[in-house]
């Protein structure tokens, strides 16, 4: 809500509105990715969280690179989680199909709004 209403006070062109808005939710959902890889990271530490299997050795960012393949529900299978974390996975595909879905459709919203109003002038 309060995106939709910072964005019916913005002022500018069409064109600096959609950016506004593109960046935003860009930036929301890169920000999201990497909160789901650090916690995943972090409970991997402890031994019955269970971790990532498919590389011999996985960092921080192959935390973040499972976490994008999973928030986007894209799954190449490359690597996969394996004990307890996997509740994790689960979530995350659940809230990121969601909010990929949600920020379409306030995106949509946002240029019907913009389509409409040129067509009443």
């Amino acid at each position: 809500m309060r995106l939709w209403r910072g964005l019916e006070r913005a002022h500018g062109t069409l064109r600096r509105r959609f950016l506004m808005l593109s960046f935003v939710l860009f930036g929301a959902h890169v920000a999201e990715i990497w909160i789901f890889g650090v916690a995943m990271a972090l409970l991997a530490e402890h031994p019955l969280a269970g971790q990532l299997v498919g590389l011999e050795t996985v960092t921080l960012l192959d935390y973040v690179y499972f976490s994008a393949i999973t928030y986007s529900t894209l799954g190449y299978g490359d690597l996969f989680p394996t004990g307890p974390i996997r509740f994790i996975t689960g979530s995350e595909a659940l809230l990121g199909f969601m909010l990929i879905t949600w920020s379409a459709s306030l995106t949509f919203l946002e240029m019907q709004r913009h389509w409409s109003a040129r067509r009443e002038r």
